[in-house]
């Protein structure tokens, strides 16, 4: 694979053993590249701007300027690059934060080196990735308070089928935060009919579970 045709990724972390630990295993993969590492996030904004990455992995805490101040001037300046929050917090605020930033996703610095690595490649494709045990009452209560009204950086979502109808209206039941059961409540229709179309939802958005479904549409402005 040439130079021009990999991933640029910036690392962003305050700790330089955290940077280099990730720089080495980023380095391996052959469709990734190493374009600048910022250790706090006022050198995060100057050098987004002069790098243009497509790929941001972004420390939440940080001196000077934190990640989420850091994402939100990002991609005030840049709504193409993808931001992908990495932290060793689990914290429902920070997730919801970075949702508000524009984080495109969030991941524990405790992850698998894979799931890292995937998370960078989704991302570029657009995808949303939010795989933390809180980030699905965080979207909730994100939509529960209305405070996540089209931002200015869509994500452009690729379905692998277009929606019926009745997936479209259950997807936005989803996006409110309803559950299975009181989605069928709602539409009148079986649990087990609620579970076939949120099946194929999933399959059509090619994810693994509701939060993702739920983010990428958000995002996407599929749903209100």
């Amino acid at each position: 694979m040439t130079e021009a045709n990999r991933i640029k990724v910036m690392l962003v972390d305050d700790q330089n053993m955290i940077r280099q630990g990730f720089g080495y295993i980023l380095s391996l993969q052959p469709d990734l590249q190493i374009v600048g590492e910022a250790g706090n996030g006022n050198d995060a904004v100057k050098m987004a701007e002069e790098l243009h990455p497509d790929v941001i992995l972004m420390d939440v805490q940080m001196p000077f300027m934190d990640g989420i101040e850091a994402t939100k001037r990002i991609m005030a300046q840049q709504t193409g690059v993808k931001i992908v929050i990495l932290t060793t917090f689990d914290d429902q605020d920070y997730v919801l934060e970075g949702i508000r930033a524009g984080a495109v996703g969030y991941l524990l610095k405790d992850a698998e080196a894979s799931d890292m690595i995937e998370a960078i490649r989704a991302a570029y494709r657009g995808e949303a990735i939010y795989k933390t045990k809180l980030a699905s009452g965080a979207l909730q209560e994100a939509i529960a308070s209305a405070s996540l009204s089209a931002p200015d950086n869509v994500l452009q979502v690729k379905l692998l089928e277009p929606l019926t109808e009745r997936e479209q209206e259950i997807l936005q039941e989803m996006a409110y935060g309803l559950r299975n059961e009181q989605i069928a409540a709602k539409l009148f229709i079986t649990e087990g009919t609620v579970k076939s179309h949120v099946h194929r939802i999933l399959q059509k958005f090619g994810c693994e579970d509701r939060t993702q479904v739920v983010v990428m549409a958000l995002r996407g402005g599929l749903v209100k």
